[in-house]
C-alpha cells in the first residue's frame, strides 16, 4: 500500500523511463520511489534533473526484474544497479541501513532493509530525505517540506552524528545555504563549526566540486562571511584575510568581506567566482602602512596569483581554467584605459574573451569598494564598449594576423633567425599602437628601414 501524505506541491513532469522503471518493480512487488535531490528540486519548482530510485528489492531482485537490459552492476555490493531504460540511464539503490564511518567519508558497510523510513534516517539533511511516488504521494517522516517551507536547513536526526559520519556534508550544507538562501537550524549550526576540522580528511576534487558550487549560489557572501572559519579548514589561505583591516578610505570593509562582496557582484560563473575569491588573497602578505596609518598593498596582485596557483592546483582544478584565472588575479588591479591603442595591446597580451573577463572583474572589484570615495562603473562601462568596438574592427594582434612573414623578409636578405624575428615583432608592435596599417607594401618598406638602421648599429 502506497503511504505518505498528498502533494503539497505541483505534480512534477515524471519521465517515462523513470515511470516504467518504478512500474516494473512494482508489478513484482517491490516499493519503489524517487527521492533525494529531484523530490526537493520539484518541491521548489524546478525541473528535476537526475532522477534517483529507491526501493526495497535487493540489487539480485532489481536485476531480475530487468532482465534483458543493460546494467551496471558496478555498485550492486552497496545496493545500487544502474539499468538502461529506454535510452535513459537510471540508478536504483536498495533500502539500506549505513554502517560506521571510520574515515569520516565513507561507510565502512551497508545493510539492506525494507523500511523505507530507515534508509531516509540516513540521508543528510532533511530536505533531502524526502521521498516522492508517482501517484501524487510524498513519504516525508522528517518534515522536509516543512523546512523547504520555512527555509530551514536542518540535520536528520542528531546533526553532530551526520557531519561525524561525512565531513562532506558541511560543505554540502553550505552549498545549499548559499544556493536556496537557507538558514541552518541551531544544533546543525553548532555542527557545521564544531565537526569542520574533519573537512581535513576529504579529498581535495569533493571539496573542489562543493567550493564551486557554494560560490555559484545567490547566497554566497552571506555563507562566506559567516562561515569563513569553516572554509578556512580546507582553504586555510583566507584565514589571513578575515578581520584584516585595509586602513583606507577606498575600502568599506577588511580583505575577506571586500572578497565577499566581490564574489556576490561578479556573474555567476564557475571561473570567474573563483578568481574574485581568491584575487586578493595575498594582501596580508603586502601590508605596509605609510605615515599617516593609510594601508597600501604594492605587488599584492602578484602575490595573490603565486599564492592562486598553487590553491587552485591543490583544488584540482582543470589546467584550463587555472591558465585562465591566474593572469585575471595578476592583473586584476592594473590600469586600462578606454584607448584604443591600450585595448589592443591588453588584447594583443591576453586574448579577446580574457580581457573581457577582466572587465568584469574590475567591475566586481569596485563594486566592493567604498564607491562613494571612488565608483569607477562608468569608466570601466566605457572600456567595454570601447573594447567591444576594437573587436569589431577584427585588428591585427598576433604575427601570424600580420601582412608579412618571415618568407618575405627573406626576400630583402634577411636570414638571421632572432633578427627576423625582432623585425616581425617590431612591425608587429607598431600596427598595434596605430603607427604604421597592416598592409603588406607599407610593412615592406618599414622592414627595409629597419634593416639598414640595424646594419649602421
Amino acid at each position: 500500500m502506497i503511504g505518505g501524505r498528498p502533494l503539497p506541491f505541483p505534480v512534477p513532469d515524471w519521465p517515462q523511463p523513470v515511470l516504467k522503471a518504478i512500474a516494473v518493480l512494482e508489478g513484482k512487488g517491490y516499493e519503489c520511489y524517487a527521492v533525494g535531490g529531484c523530490v526537493r528540486d520539484a518541491a521548489l519548482g524546478e525541473t528535476p534533473h537526475d532522477w534517483d530510485l529507491t526501493t526495497s528489492a535487493l540489487p539480485e531482485e532489481i536485476s531480475a526484474a530487468f532482465s534483458g537490459l543493460s546494467q551496471n552492476l558496478a555498485g550492486a555490493k552497496h545496493g545500487t544497479v544502474g539499468v538502461l531504460v529506454d535510452g535513459q540511464m537510471l540508478e536504483m539503490t536498495t533500502y539500506r541501513v549505513d554502517g560506521s564511518y571510520t574515515d569520516s567519508r565513507h561507510p565502512d558497510g551497508v545493510a539492506f532493509t525494507r523500511s523505507l523510513k530507515e534508509d531516509l534516517a540516513r540521508r543528510d539533511f532533511t530536505i533531502n530525505a524526502m521521498a516522492l511516488h508517482p501517484e501524487k504521494r510524498l513519504f516525508d517522516p522528517y518534515g522536509g517540506i516543512d523546512d523547504l517551507q520555512n527555509g530551514i536547513l536542518r540535520a536528520v536526526g542528531d546533526p553532530m552524528r551526520r557531519m561525524q559520519e561525512d565531513a562532506l556534508r558541511i560543505l554540502r550544507g553550505l552549498r545549499f545555504m548559499s544556493r536556496l538562501r537557507f538558514h541552518p537550524d541551531e544544533a546543525t549550526e553548532a555542527a557545521f563549526f564544531q565537526c569542520a576540522p574533519l573537512l581535513q580528511k576529504i579529498s581535495n576534487e569533493r571539496v573542489y566540486v562543493e567550493l564551486t558550487g557554494l560560490l555559484m549560489g545567490a547566497g554566497v557572501r552571506e555563507v562566506l562571511t559567516r562561515y569563513s572559519e569553516v572554509i578556512g579548514t580546507v582553504l586555510p589561505e583566507i584565514l589571513p584575510c578575515c578581520g584584516f583591516d585595509q586602513y583606507t578610505r577606498y575600502h568599506l570593509y577588511d580583505v575577506w568581506g571586500h572578497t565577499a562582496a566581490a564574489v556576490e557582484a561578479v556573474r555567476p560563473e564557475p571561473l570567474l567566482r573563483w578568481v574574485m575569491l581568491l584575487h586578493d588573497i595575498g594582501k596580508p602578505g603586502r601590508f605596509i602602512p605609510d605615515e599617516a596609518g593609510v594601508g597600501h598593498f604594492k605587488g599584492h596582485a602578484a602575490l595573490s596569483a603565486a599564492m592562486a596557483e598553487r590553491i587552485l592546483r591543490r583544488m584540482t582544478m582543470p589546467a584550463k581554467m587555472i591558465k585562465d584565472a591566474i593572469p585575471l588575479i595578476r592583473w586584476h588591479d592594473a590600469k586600462v584605459t578606454a584607448d584604443p591603442v591600450s585595448i589592443r595591446r591588453w588584447m594583443a597580451m591576453l586574448g579577446e574573451e580574457q580581457l573581457l573577463r577582466l572587465l568584469e572583474v574590475k567591475r566586481a572589484d569596485n563594486l566592493a569598494q567604498n564607491r562613494a570615495v571612488s565608483d569607477r562603473q562608468p569608466e570601466i562601462a566605457e572600456i567595454t564598449e570601447q573594447t567591444m568596438a576594437v573587436i569589431a574592427e577584427h585588428p591585427c594582434l598576433t604575427l601570424g594576423e600580420l601582412a608579412v612573414g618571415g618568407k618575405d623578409l627573406a626576400k630583402l636578405g634577411i636570414k638571421n633567425g632572432p633578427e627576423l624575428g625582432r623585425i616581425l615583432n617590431l612591425l608587429l608592435d607598431r600596427v598595434i599602437g596605430g603607427d604604421l596599417p597592416n598592409d603588406r607594401e607599407t610593412l615592406m618598406d618599414e622592414a627595409e628601414k629597419l634593416l639598414t638602421r640595424f646594419a649602421g648599429c
